[in-house]
């Protein structure tokens, strides 16, 4: 008589008779190939671009890439990389690579992205993103600046006297209101606390002599400026520049004016964030967990021991790692 485990398993092979298993052709690339960074630039562009406060971000480092060669001849990138915060606001029409990194002195900001794109015929298009953003960590020192809440109180009374001060002296025929803060620092200096406040502002309906309730002007006709302003008592000082080109707006929403519009402020970070998932179509292709534990294997080649009476054919062949790719910045 035919053993009962036997017989569950035969019916099972019969009854899966017709299944394939399901495989994922997957191609490991070099990072720092041209298709990675033609990808990278794209993923870059359009996480920029969904980032409506604070500052533009610029690459570090593409950390992993994986593809995944799909039936129909399209193509699915899995890239991990990590961006660094710049000193250009989102509203700034300086190009990203002209924009200066924020040193580590200076308290940067990383991000670490996960992105996933589809390729046909040349042509990248991102299908989801997860960013996870944070201080870079330094070793604290005598005289630093460190940051403050964006939401802070001495910090914003700095912003709202130094536009005021901005207002009543600048020859544009307009009046400006905060679009958002960007950063708030404190230093020790001799002779007590300085206080330095980084704003974006916006053109209202309202000249710089008009007292009444001003109206921040459709984001397509507006014009944006940044402010730099600092205070070691009572008289603060204040720099703003006037964006004269603005970014391009066709593809993004209206930004809230105030620092209200933004989650980072709402919630007291001392940065902004980029969006943390950003996944409409609910690919699944970014998982809870971090894409970094989910590399591909990658198969190692070694050359055996020689055995008794083998003779070798060639010299070994040393394979230089293909990820993580080259750090541009630190």
């Amino acid at each position: 008589m035919m053993n009962l485990g036997v017989v569950v398993a035969l019916l099972g092979l019969v009854a899966c008779g017709s299944c394939k298993p399901v495989v994922h052709n997957f191609t490991l690339a070099l990072c720092d190939s041209p298709e990675a960074e033609a990808a990278t630039q794209v993923a870059l562009d359009f996480i920029n671009a969904q980032h409506t406060h604070g500052y533009k971000y610029t690459l570090n480092q593409i950390e992993d890439i994986k593809i995944i060669n799909e039936v129909d001849g399209t193509h699915t990138y899995l890239l991990e990389l990590e961006f660094l915060e710049t000193k250009c606001h989102v509203h700034s029409p300086k190009p990203v690579p002209l924009c200066d990194v924020r040193t580590k002195i200076e308290t940067a900001v990383e991000a670490d992205c996960d992105v996933a794109l589809s390729e046909a015929g040349g042509q990248f298009s991102v299908k989801a993103f997860k960013c996870k953003t944070e201080l870079e960590s330094f070793r604290p020192c005598v005289g630093c600046s460190f940051l403050l809440p964006l939401i802070d109180t001495d910090g914003t009374q700095l912003v709202q006297s130094s536009l005021e001060h901005f207002n009543k002296n600048h020859t544009l025929n307009a009046k400006f209101a905060l679009l958002d803060v960007g950063r708030l620092s404190s230093q020790v200096v001799s002779g007590g606390r300085l206080l330095r406040a980084e704003y974006a502002i916006i053109e209202t309906n309202c000249t710089s002599v008009d007292d009444d309730i001003c109206v921040p002007l459709d984001h397509v006709v507006a014009r944006y400026g940044f402010c730099h302003s600092e205070a070691h008592g009572l008289d603060p000082k204040v720099d703003c520049e006037i964006f004269l080109v603005t970014k391009n707006t066709t593809t993004l929403p209206a930004p809230p004016a105030g620092p209200g519009g933004s989650t980072s402020t709402t919630h007291g970070f001392k940065h902004h964030k980029l969006t943390a998932l950003h996944d409409p179509d609910a690919t699944g292709l970014l998982s809870a967990e971090s894409e970094s534990a989910e590399k591909a294997a990658i198969v190692n080649r070694t050359v055996a021991d020689p055995q008794p009476n083998m003779v070798l054919a060639a010299e070994p062949v040393v394979l230089l790692p293909g990820c993580p790719g080259k750090i541009r910045h630190f």
